[in-house]
């Protein structure tokens, strides 16, 4: 497990109605703050500013089809050739990190083929690179920057 400690952000938080707001860099717009929401925003606050990851080379809620079923990812950054980088799923605080949550975004990377995962539940923090080809993971002790030296993408993710 890796202690992230994820740094602060100067974040804008508004309120509508009952529901706390806050501005999302990547969409553009306010968005609902869930305590998933808080994490995500964390991690791609962590990510452009502490580790050097293009705002736009990072794409939040995108939509892809595992076993004939929509799914969402959280996070996927992509490296300059529009290839996926870095798969990342966050959870609410209060969701441990399980096997099992481990296991939903390695099997939604079985499609994406990030050579890069980073799951997060704002508390507990795993990062790891995948080999697809030799079909094994190594745990890392910090996400890589985005320009440092990153394995070849798994063919999986051709053509995304």
């Amino acid at each position: 497990m890796q202690e992230l400690n994820l740094p602060p952000f100067e974040s804008k938080v508004t309120q509508n109605g009952e529901n706390l707001l806050i501005w999302d860099v990547l969409r553009r717009r306010h968005v609902v703050l869930t305590p998933e929401e808080w994490v995500r925003q964390h991690v791609v606050h962590y990510l452009i500013n502490h580790r050097g990851y293009p705002k736009g080379l990072l794409s939040l809620e995108r939509g892809h089809q595992y076993n004939q079923r929509q799914k969402r990812i959280d996070l996927l950054a992509l490296d300059a050739t529009g290839q996926p980088l870095l798969l990342v799923e966050c959870k609410r605080p209060t969701v441990p990190i399980t096997p099992a949550v481990a296991h939903q975004i390695a099997t939604y990377n079985l499609t994406i083929g990030a050579p890069l995962l980073l799951l997060s539940n704002g508390l507990q923090h795993y990062c790891w690179r995948v080999d697809a080809e030799k079909r094994t993971n190594e745990l890392l002790g910090e996400v890589p920057a985005y320009d440092a030296p990153h394995p070849n993408p798994s063919p999986l993710g051709e053509g995304l």
